[in-house]
């Protein structure tokens, strides 16, 4: 039976984590080369039976975006996540949207007059919008 030769251990960890931490810092480079955006929350309601929360907030991502106004349902006591995806869009900044629950459980949303309106979605996870 012929000999067989150990490939040693430093050289083998060498040859695997090397590589790997290469990469891993050249990923970690490019995404902090991407456009992170700020999120400010301005009004947060927890729906009548504790399972949502109504998030109204504006995003800003630089250049990217125009002035915004959104409404977002989250999971009750989460953090409203960077990519947040609203059922309400409003081109405008700190748009006043009087957002609240109603007894049956629904959302109220009063839009501006006269805003551009980029979404206007009528139910959101099973919740019907009403909007004045």
């Amino acid at each position: 039976m012929p000999k067989s030769q150990k490939f040693p251990l430093p050289l083998f960890t060498l040859l695997t984590a090397g590589p790997a931490l290469i990469v891993g810092a050249g990923l970690w480079y490019v995404a902090g080369l991407a456009p992170s955006c700020d999120v400010s929350i301005s009004d947060r309601q927890t729906a009548p039976d504790g399972q949502f929360d109504l998030v109204v907030f504006s995003r800003d991502c630089g250049t990217t975006t125009g002035p915004n106004t959104q409404a977002a349902l989250i999971p009750a006591g989460d953090d409203l996540p960077e990519d947040a995806a609203s059922f309400v869009s409003v081109g405008q900044t700190d748009a006043a949207l009087d957002a609240r629950w109603d007894g049956f459980g629904n959302i109220e949303l009063t839009l501006p007059q006269g805003a551009e309106i980029y979404r206007q979605d009528e139910a959101v996870a099973g919740v019907t919008v009403i909007y004045r």
